[in-house]
């Protein structure tokens, strides 16, 4: 990937329970030059000397972490150039892409791009609430017909037991084609 140069004073904020998203994160500091921080160490008067906010975040239960932060402060930041990615564990889908944008972009977030990486899935890693959540996620979607699955369902029964880490730096490219196209 190409080091950008001149993308303004930028601040990439993050909110990662397994590392996936920290991963994604340091990616992006190392090919954007801009400052990294964990979104809750963030405060609206800090981020707002930035002229660009990156705001990743996992996706649990189609939320994405972090972004309440943007939420609660979206009309301190109007002028500000705002990004999202989201990391999840399963394949790039665009319909789940504008399930979550109709979902948590809307009014003011309206004009925030989602962009999409994919994670990683390690059980053992989980807390128990998660793993438990994704057990019993995976007996009831077991029970469905797998020719009507959608590909989260798949890559949620093809994960069961396994360790996966599908993390890519060149995920990051379209980020990084519209933070070097909308400079």
């Amino acid at each position: 990937m190409e080091r950008f140069e001149n993308m303004g004073k930028g601040i990439v904020l993050y909110q990662s329970k397994y590392g996936a998203t920290k991963k994604y994160a340091d990616w992006l500091q190392e090919e954007t030059g801009y400052d990294c921080m964990e979104t809750k160490k963030a405060t609206v008067s800090l981020v707002q000397g930035y002229d660009v906010i990156v705001l990743g975040g996992g996706v649990y239960a189609s939320g994405i972490l972090g972004l309440h932060f943007l939420k609660k402060n979206i009309n301190l930041l109007s002028d500000k150039k705002i990004a999202v990615f989201a990391v999840g564990a399963s394949p790039y889908d665009e319909k789940a892409i504008m399930q979550a944008r109709e979902v948590h972009f809307k009014d003011a977030m309206e004009r925030i791009p989602l962009f999409y990486c994919r994670g990683a899935w390690d059980e053992d890693k989980m807390s128990f609430t998660h793993r438990t959540l994704c057990r019993m996620l995976q007996k009831a979607v077991a029970k469905q017909n797998p020719e009507e699955f959608e590909p989260w369902q798949r890559a949620l029964l093809g994960a069961k037991g396994q360790k996966c880490d599908w993390t890519d730096k060149r995920s990051l490219e379209p980020l990084l084609r519209y933070l070097k196209e909308n400079e």
